[in-house]
């Protein structure tokens, strides 16, 4: 059963994260308060956030409406078996690619790939995120490649792979590409397995697969055994 000084510490911490400009708490707070909806991440670290807001956060990650309902409530919560408890799921992956340069490579995948940028930390800036759609990459500042180059582009090495749904999406999207000038690594083609793939090389290397679904085959009918 959850303990009410436990979630008193846990509003304070989440007041300090906000206060420090720690991107990831922005999520919890859009998700969670409906007036936050609206604004991105940065301009929610921008935004007044007092311990009340941080207080009704933790209150509705525990399925209460408000602070006091859950000072009020809590006591009657049942305590729950560890083998009753939910299961936990992993909502989202993100591909984590090592980069030379933010700046450039955030440029990169705005403008060349339509990704939007989730945020970008540190001043000067040595990790970010972007995403577009359900598909999220990490971008880390390192001094030097981690990977040989040359054993990378002879192995094929992927540091990321993304999918959409359909065949024709997977076709729109090399042509989306190709239009702004995207170099490939590997243009559209259909695997032995059926799907049709294509590998975009981001400017520090890394290797980005893009595929469309597999042909789905359906079941053979038996001939008939009629006579006839």
């Amino acid at each position: 059963m959850p303990n009410i000084e436990n979630l008193k510490k846990q509003a304070k911490l989440m007041l300090r994260w906000h206060r420090d400009g720690y991107y990831p708490v922005a999520t919890q707070i859009r998700t969670t308060l409906p007036r936050y909806w609206h604004l991105s991440d940065p301009e929610i670290l921008a935004a007044s956030f007092r311990l009340s807001d941080a207080q009704e956060v933790v209150a509705r990650q525990q399925g209460f409406d408000s602070w006091q309902a859950l000072k009020t409530g809590i006591d009657t919560m049942p305590q729950q078996a560890p083998q009753m408890q939910a299961k936990v799921v992993i909502t989202a992956t993100a591909a984590e690619l090592f980069v030379s340069d933010i700046r450039a490579s955030c440029d990169f995948f705005t403008q060349k790939l339509s990704f939007s940028i989730v945020f970008v930390y540190g001043e000067p800036p040595f990790y970010a995120q972007v995403k577009r759609d359900r598909g999220l990459l990490n971008l880390k500042c390192v001094d030097y490649p981690v990977i040989d180059p040359e054993v990378r582009d002879r192995e094929s090495l992927l540091s990321a792979d993304m999918a959409v749904d359909t065949r024709e999406q997977i076709k729109q999207l090399f042509l989306e590409f190709q239009a702004a000038g995207v170099t490939f690594f590997q243009t559209l083609r259909k695997e032995p397995w059926g799907a049709e793939t294509f590998i975009v090389k981001d400017p520090d290397g890394n290797l980005l697969l893009f595929a469309g679904p597999p042909i789905k085959l359906g079941l053979a009918t038996p001939p008939s055994s009629g006579s006839g």
